[in-house]
């Protein structure tokens, strides 16, 4: 008794695409998800955690009409930054967005990108 070894035809995605497609099988030089392979030994960038500044200064209430410190919080936009770009905590953050609108609401801060314009203020 002989067993016959019948090869299976390949598996296809769609009319002219073998299954698989970028990083699959025999996808070459590319890696997972069609990016590049990394090289063997190199170093991945690690970002330093950034810290957030109102623990670091020990600022119990942080107060609205402080337009300089907040202004650090705002983008060229006059949007608010976010956490994971200012660094700030989530206790802090919450508070500072508190006072940012408070500040938009008595006129200290800018509601859009068109008030800085208007009214001559430098960001940062």
């Amino acid at each position: 008794m002989t067993e016959s070894t019948v090869a299976a035809p390949p598996r296809f995605d769609g009319p002219d695409r073998p299954m698989g497609g970028p990083g699959g099988p025999g996808a070459g030089p590319l890696g997972p998800g069609g990016r590049p392979a990394p090289r063997r030994g190199a170093r991945r960038f690690t970002p330093r955690r950034r810290v957030c500044q109102f623990c670091v200064d020990h600022v119990k209430i942080i107060d609205y009409k402080d337009v300089n410190r907040l202004r650090r919080y705002l983008s060229d936009r006059a949007k608010i930054e976010p956490r994971r770009k200012s660094g700030t905590c989530a206790k802090h953050q919450r508070a500072l967005a508190l006072a940012l609108k408070r500040g938009r609401f008595l006129a200290l801060l800018p509601y859009t990108a068109g008030h800085i314009r208007s009214s001559g203020m430098i960001l940062r």
